[in-house]
C-alpha cells in the first residue's frame, strides 16, 4: 500500500534555494521569477550581464508561511556571495575596494514598480571613501551613498519617502539648481548626513553600517513587499495568483552615474504603443536605473544614444536583435553604460498596447518567427475589446493645451484630479476622472485603476505611469513638460496662462499625446467599422491595425470549434449581431416584446376574470408577437434562433406598487377613483412576492396561466411558416422553456407546444422542424440533467441565474453592497457574475453537460448568460464541450477570438 503522509508533518524543504546566473534559464520562471530566469538566459547567451545569483520563490514561500527564512538559506547565500566576490575581486563593503550589489525583486509575472528594489548595498561610512578612490570620483561615491540611504530608508525601514525628497529639494534650492546632477560632492556629503539623521529620528536606530546586515534586511524587505497593499491590488487587477511569491536577485552593481560617459536606459525592440519596428526607448546620462522608470528626470530618446556613445549604441542594437529573435517577441530591456561599457540588467517580453499586440503578432508571422497559431495566442479578447472603444473625432472643434508622449492609446475624458485618493472617491460617486500627476509611483495604483486616463508632466514611454497603464489598457499621456502640475494647489497651468483647476473637464488622446481642455466628442473605432462591414480589410488604404485584426480573426474562425451566437431581441440587434459574425441567436428574450404600448394588453391578460377575457387578451397579443418573430427570422435567415418563452414575474409588467397606491389614494380622496386602477392595485397586491426571482416566473407561468405559452409557440410557428412559405426563407427556430427544475414541468409544456406546432404545420402545409429545449439555470436542473434530457432537444445554460442560485446571491443587490469588500479581501479574484466560478457553477455545468449527453448523445449544448462573452469563461465552455456561446452583439468578436484561442491552445496541448 502507498504510504500516507502525516498531516502534522511539514513537507520537506527544497534542497536548493539559491542559483547562480550561470545555472538557470528562461524556462525556470516559476522558481527564479521572470527577472532571474531571464538574467540567466542572457548569461547563457553570452551577453554582458553583471555576475550575480537568485534566491528562489520557494525561499519566499517558506518565509511568508512561517515568518522566517529557510534554515539553509543564510549558508547558501554566503556560499554564492563568496563566489561572487572571488569573480569580482572585491568583498562586499570592504573599506578600500568595496563590492556593491543590488537587491531586486522578480516575480514570475511582471509587476512593474509594485515590489521593492534597493541599489548600492554595501556602502557605509567606512567604504564610501574607498568607492570614491576606486572610481576616481568623489561626487559619484557620495551620490551612490545618499541613494542607498534614501532607498533603504523608505523600502526596508519604512521611512516616509517624502522626507528624503523634501531634503533633496531643499538642497537643490539652496544651491540654486533644478536637477540633482548639479549638486557637487560636498552637497551630497551634507545630504547623506541629513538622510542619516532622518533615519535615526524616524526609526530610533542608526542606518546599518554592516554590509551583510544591509543585504539580509533588503532581501527580507523584498519578500515582505509581495504582500503590500499595492502588490495585492495589482495582482487582483491583473489576475495574478497570490501564492507564487517573488524571487530575489542579488547582482553586482554597475554604475550609470559615473559621469557623462555613463548612463542608464530602457529599450524596446519595437514600439510598445504602436508595434512599429524602429529604435524605441529612453536614455538618461549620469543616472541610475530607478531614475528612468520613476520618471523624475525627463530622458532623451534612445536614438540620441547613437550620437552620445556610438559603440555602446551599436552593441545595444545588436543585442536587441539577438533577444527579439531568441524570444520571438517584443522585448523590454534595461541596460546601464558604465564609462563606455554596456551591461544588460534585465529583459522580459514587453507589455504592449492592444493595437501593438495585434500588429506585432502578424509582423512576427511575416518574419517567420512564429506561426498563425502562436500569433493567435499572443493576443486576447480584452485587447480586442479595447480596440473597439471609440476615438476622438478629428473634425471636432477642440482647444488643445498641450502635447506629450503617447504612452498608451485611447480617448479618455474626465474631471481633472491631482491625487489618487480623490480619483477613487470621485470615481465611486460616478464621476469620470483623469488622474494628473508630475509622475506616478506605485502608491498611485488605486487612482490609476479608478481613472479613465493618466496624464503626467514627467517621464516617458518607460516610466511607471506608461508601463502600468499599458498593462491595464488604460489611456496615458506622459512627459507633458509644457504643462506645470501643482499638486498642492491642485491645478495645472498650460502655455498662455490657461489654468485647469481640479474638477475641470479635460480630454487626453493616448494615440497622439494631445491634451485638450473640455470634452472632445468621440467617433466609432475603425475596428468596429470593420466588423460592421463599413471598412474592407483588403483595401489598399485600410488601416494597418484593421488588417492585423482581420488576419487573426480569420484564423480564429478557421480553427474554433465553439460557435458564437448573439443575445438579441429584435431585428435591429439581430442584423448588427450578424454583421459582427454571429452564427445565430442564442437568446431572444420575449419579455422585451411585451413592453411599451403592449403593456396595456399584458395588464388585460393579468386582470382577466374569465377564460374569454384571457383568450381575447392573448388573441390580441398573438399577431404582434408573430410580427416580431417574422422580422427576427428574416434578419437571421438560415441561422438558428433560440426563443425563450416568457420568463420574468408578471408584476414587472404592472405599475409600481407605491406609485399606484398613491394614485389610488389621491383619487379616492377626491371621490373619483378609477375602476381600472383599483383592479390593478388588487392585482399588484395579489402578485406581490417577497422574492419574485424565485417565485411565479418562467415555466411556472406557463403552467399557471392557461394559453400563455401556447400563444407564444403559435406566434413562433406561424412566423416560421410565413417566412418559409411566402418568402422562401429558411427559418430555424428553437423554442426554449425557462426555469425548469424537473422533467415533469418540461414534459407538460412540450406536449402542449407540440400540439400547437402540429396544428400550424397542418394548416400551413409546411414541415417546420422546430426544436424544443430548456434553460439549465437552477441547481436541481443541473443535478437532474440526465432526466431532463429525455424531453429536451437542447440545453442552454443560463449562467446568470445559475450563479445566483448556486451562490445564494441576488445580483441586483450584492454587487453594490458587499462585492467590493469581497474583492478587496481576496475572497473573489473576480466577480462570479463576470467570470464563471469553475469550482461551483462550472462543476454543475460540466456534470449537467455530461449527464445530458449520456442520455441523448446528440443533445445540443450552449450558454446564454453574460459569461458567454467573457474571455476566460469561453475557454472553460470550450473545455467542457459546449457547442456554442451566446452574448451581446458587441461582445461577439471577443467571443469568436477567444473560441479560436481556446481551440488553438487545445491543439497545442495535444501536440505536446
Amino acid at each position: 500500500m502507498p504510504e500516507t503522509q502525516d498531516p502534522h508533518v511539514t513537507p520537506s524543504e527544497p534542497s536548493k534555494f539559491v542559483y547562480d546566473f550561470t545555472e538557470g534559464n528562461k524556462d525556470l520562471k516559476d522558481l527564479l521569477g521572470g527577472k532571474g530566469a531571464n538574467l540567466a538566459e542572457m548569461t547563457n547567451l553570452g551577453l554582458p550581464v553583471p555576475p550575480g545569483f537568485t534566491i528562489t520563490t520557494e525561499a519566499c514561500k517558506v518565509y511568508l508561511d512561517s515568518g522566517q527564512e529557510p534554515a539553509a538559506l543564510r549558508a547558501e547565500v554566503s556560499e554564492h556571495l563568496e563566489a561572487l566576490e572571488a569573480t569580482m575581486g572585491k568583498k562586499l563593503g570592504q573599506a578600500d575596494n568595496p563590492l556593491l550589489v543590488s537587491v531586486r525583486s522578480g516575480a514570475k509575472f511582471s509587476m512593474p514598480g509594485m515590489m521593492d528594489t534597493v541599489l548600492n548595498i554595501g556602502l557605509s561610512d567606512a567604504s564610501v571613501s574607498g568607492l570614491a578612490q576606486q572610481a576616481g570620483d568623489e561626487r559619484f561615491a557620495w551620490d551612490s551613498y545618499r541613494r542607498l540611504i534614501q532607498m533603504f530608508g523608505k523600502t526596508v525601514l519604512g521611512v516616509d519617502g517624502d522626507l528624503f525628497e523634501e531634503a533633496l529639494e531643499e538642497a537643490k534650492q539652496a544651491k540654486g539648481v533644478r536637477v540633482d546632477v548639479d549638486l557637487d560632492a560636498a552637497d551630497l556629503k551634507n545630504l547623506v548626513g541629513q538622510f542619516k539623521d532622518i533615519v535615526s529620528k524616524e526609526t530610533g536606530r542608526d542606518f546599518p553600517q554592516e554590509p551583510r546586515e544591509q543585504m539580509d534586511l533588503a532581501v527580507r524587505a523584498v519578500f515582505d513587499s509581495w504582500n503590500t497593499d499595492r502588490a495585492k491590488l495589482y495582482r487582483r487587477q491583473e489576475r495574478i495568483p497570490g501564492d507564487l511569491g517573488t524571487a530575489v536577485n542579488i547582482c553586482s552593481m554597475v554604475f550609470g552615474n559615473l559621469g557623462p560617459d555613463s548612463g542608464t536606459g530602457v529599450a524596446f525592440t519595437r514600439d510598445p504603443a504602436s508595434g512599429q519596428q524602429g529604435v524605441y526607448g529612453d536614455y538618461l546620462q549620469n543616472a541610475q536605473g530607478e531614475d528612468v522608470v520613476a520618471g523624475i528626470r525627463n530622458t532623451v530618446p534612445l536614438a540620441d544614444l547613437e550620437g552620445i556613445d556610438k559603440p555602446s549604441y551599436d552593441e545595444l542594437m545588436q543585442i536587441m536583435e539577438t533577444l527579439e529573435t531568441h524570444y520571438k517577441d517584443l522585448c523590454d530591456i534595461e541596460f546601464t553604460i558604465e564609462r563606455g561599457k554596456l551591461w544588460m540588467l534585465q529583459t522580459r517580453v514587453g507589455k504592449r498596447t492592444a493595437g501593438a499586440a495585434f500588429r506585432i503578432a502578424t509582423q512576427l508571422v511575416d518574419q517567420g518567427l512564429i506561426d498563425e497559431a502562436e500569433a493567435l495566442q499572443r493576443v486576447n479578447g480584452a485587447q480586442l475589446a479595447q480596440l473597439m472603444f471609440p476615438r476622438f473625432d478629428e473634425n471636432a472643434k477642440t482647444q488643445q493645451i498641450g502635447r506629450a508622449i503617447a504612452a498608451s492609446p485611447g480617448a479618455a475624458v474626465g474631471k481633472a484630479v491631482f491625487d489618487s485618493y480623490t480619483a477613487v472617491k470621485w470615481s465611486r460617486s460616478g464621476e469620470k476622472v483623469i488622474l494628473i500627476r508630475r509622475e506616478t509611483n506605485p502608491d498611485d495604483l488605486n487612482g490609476m485603476i479608478a481613472a479613465e486616463g493618466i496624464l503626467t508632466s514627467r517621464g516617458g514611454k518607460t516610466s511607471h505611469a506608461a508601463v502600468v497603464a499599458r498593462g491595464m489598457g488604460k489611456t496615458c499621456v506622459c512627459g507633458a513638460e509644457e504643462l506645470e502640475v501643482d499638486t498642492k494647489r491642485r491645478c495645472l497651468t498650460a502655455p498662455g496662462g490657461i489654468v485647469v483647476e481640479e474638477g475641470d473637464v479635460v480630454s487626453i488622446d493616448g494615440s497622439s499625446g494631445k491634451v485638450y481642455l473640455g470634452e472632445v466628442p468621440v467617433v466609432p473605432s475603425p475596428v468596429v467599422e470593420y466588423f460592421e462591414g463599413r471598412m474592407h480589410a483588403g483595401a489598399d488604404d485600410a488601416d494597418e491595425l484593421v488588417k492585423a485584426v482581420h488576419r487573426i480573426m480569420a484564423y480564429a474562425d478557421r480553427v474554433r470549434r465553439l460557435r458564437v451566437r448573439a443575445n438579441a431581441d429584435n431585428a435591429e440587434d439581430a442584423a448588427r449581431a450578424r454583421r459582427f459574425g454571429a452564427q445565430g441567436i442564442g437568446l431572444c428574450r420575449t419579455e422585451h416584446m411585451f413592453l411599451g404600448e403592449r403593456r396595456e394588453m399584458v395588464e388585460r391578460l393579468i386582470l382577466a376574470d374569465t377564460d374569454a377575457d384571457r383568450e381575447a387578451a392573448l388573441g390580441d397579443l398573438l399577431p404582434l408577437q408573430k410580427a416580431d418573430f417574422v422580422e427576427l427570422f428574416e434578419a437571421m435567415d438560415g441561422l438558428p434562433v433560440t426563443v425563450r418563452l416568457l420568463d420574468p414575474p408578471l408584476h414587472e409588467f404592472l405599475p409600481d406598487i407605491t406609485e399606484l397606491s398613491v394614485r389610488v389614494a389621491l383619487a379616492e380622496s377626491r371621490k373619483d377613483a378609477n375602476e381600472n386602477d383599483l383592479r390593478l392595485l388588487q392585482a399588484v397586491h395579489k402578485l406581490h412576492e417577497q422574492n419574485p426571482m424565485l417565485g411565479l416566473r418562467g415555466v411556472r407561468l406557463g403552467l399557471v396561466i392557461p394559453g400563455l405559452f401556447a400563444m407564444q409557440v403559435r406566434a413562433i410557428a406561424e412566423a416560421a411558416a410565413e417566412r418559409k412559405n411566402a418568402a422562401k426563407g429558411d427559418p430555424r427556430a428553437e423554442i426554449m422553456i425557462p426555469l425548469v427544475g424537473t422533467v415533469q414541468e418540461l414534459e407538460i409544456v412540450r406536449e402542449e407546444a407540440e400540439q400547437v406546432i402540429a396544428e400550424v404545420e397542418q394548416v400551413r402545409g409546411v414541415d417546420l422542424k422546430l426544436t424544443l429545449g430548456t434553460m439549465i439555470e437552477l441547481p436541481r436542473a443541473a443535478l437532474t440533467a440526465g432526466q431532463i434530457a429525455e424531453s429536451a432537444d437542447f440545453f442552454s445554460f443560463g449562467t446568470n441565474d445559475l450563479t445566483q442560485t448556486v451562490w445564494g446571491f441576488s445580483r441586483d443587490d450584492v454587487e453594490a453592497s458587499f462585492f467590493t469588500a469581497y474583492l478587496e479581501k481576496g475572497i473573489f479574484g473576480v466577480s462570479p457574475f463576470e467570470t464563471i466560478d469553475k469550482d461551483g457553477v462550472g462543476s454543475l455545468v460540466r456534470s449537467a453537460a455530461e449527464a445530458g449527453r449520456a442520455t441523448r448523445p446528440d443533445l445540443k449544448l450552449g450558454v446564454c448568460g453574460e459569461h458567454g462573452g467573457d474571455p476566460e469563461s469561453v475557454h472553460f465552455f470550450h473545455e467542457v464541450g459546449l457547442d456554442y456561446v451566446s452574448c451581446s452583439p458587441f461582445r461577439i468578436p471577443v467571443a469568436r477570438l477567444e473560441a479560436g484561442r481556446a481551440a488553438a491552445e487545445s491543439l497545442g496541448s495535444d501536440s505536446r
